[in-house]
């Protein structure tokens, strides 16, 4: 009977994980299409700027209204804690302009690139083995991006650029935080990134800040709540269930990007954007199909040894 009930929770868990892991892509695709309409009458930085300041209230209430100040303390990176914040910063930035460049689903398509460079960015700045299955994948990949920038239609060759940097720059933030998480509790990591974010993005407003209309700041609004919604749902999914399960629930934002951009800009993937996109994430799912697989035979002979 214990091990039923024990079961049971278990399966509950892994539901909860799935369900949060859907609603933070959905929202991670919100605040994009929130930060596209913007972007019409308003400067990437500007947006980035609302984005972190509204995202850090609720740390601000948590640290001075609840007591939680250890979320202030940094134990023994705070330089990294900087650089991280620094370059999500400007990932934030080049993310947005991508977005403002392309239309939404192709945007999504060429930033699960970014899962392409991690095994790269773990050899050489973590050390760490990739196996000939990863480096396969990794390559078709690759190629997968390949076809994606080189679309039969309209051609963003500016947009292609900015949005592989982007993919760049993601997978630099997830070495960052793979080796942070060592040292630093998540929640400092997120509120020195919004915090320091706010403040780099505040200093060239008065040169080129808008004042917002009345019809706009629901806008401002949603890009800053959804962006929190989405941080916070993730950290939800991440704690009921496996990486690779969460991680799989990336490519659903495909799909909403892909009816966010045909409901509001009348836009559609160009056919080399869906083949591409498609082996992207099938090398995707191999990666992650691999790294499961050899979680499970180190699992079992850890259990073998005990």
């Amino acid at each position: 009977m214990p091990k039923e009930s024990s079961a049971n929770d278990h399966q509950e868990h892994v539901i909860r994980g799935m369900t949060a892991a859907m609603g933070a892509f959905l929202m991670f695709t919100v605040m994009s299409m929130f930060a596209k309409l913007l972007s019409v009458n308003h400067s990437v930085i500007e947006i980035a700027f609302y984005r972190n300041l509204i995202a850090s209230m609720p740390f601000l209430v948590m640290v001075f209204a609840f007591g939680r100040r250890e979320i202030l303390v940094l134990r023994s990176k705070p330089v990294l804690v900087g650089v991280r914040a620094v370059i999500g910063t400007l990932s934030l930035i080049t993310t947005f302009t991508a977005f403002t460049l392309m239309p939404m689903a192709d945007t999504t398509a060429l930033l699960f690139a970014s899962s392409l460079f991690i095994p790269v960015l773990g050899v050489i700045f973590l050390k760490e083995s990739v196996g000939p299955y990863r480096w396969a994948a990794v390559a078709i990949g690759f190629i997968g991006v390949v076809i994606m920038s080189h679309p039969s239609g309209e051609v963003y060759t500016l947009g292609i650029v900015i949005a592989i940097c982007a993919a760049l720059m993601h997978a630099i933030l997830q070495i960052i935080l793979r080796y942070l998480g060592h040292y630093e509790s998540p929640e400092t990591i997120t509120f020195y990134f919004f915090i320091i974010g706010t403040f780099l993005t505040a200093l060239p407003l008065p040169f080129i800040a808008v004042r917002p209309t009345l019809a706009e700041i629901p806008l401002l609004l949603g890009v800053g709540l959804s962006g929190t919604a989405a941080q916070w749902l993730l950290s939800i999914a991440f704690r009921n269930a496996r990486a690779a399960i969460v991680t799989v629930f990336n490519y659903s934002s495909i799909v909403w990007a892909t009816l966010f951009g045909w409901m509001i800009w009348n836009d559609w993937p160009l056919p080399t954007v869906i083949a591409g996109g498609a082996i992207v994430i099938a090398s995707n799912m191999l990666i992650i199909w691999r790294e499961s697989r050899l979680k499970k035979i180190s699992d079992a002979r850890f259990r073998a040894k005990l």
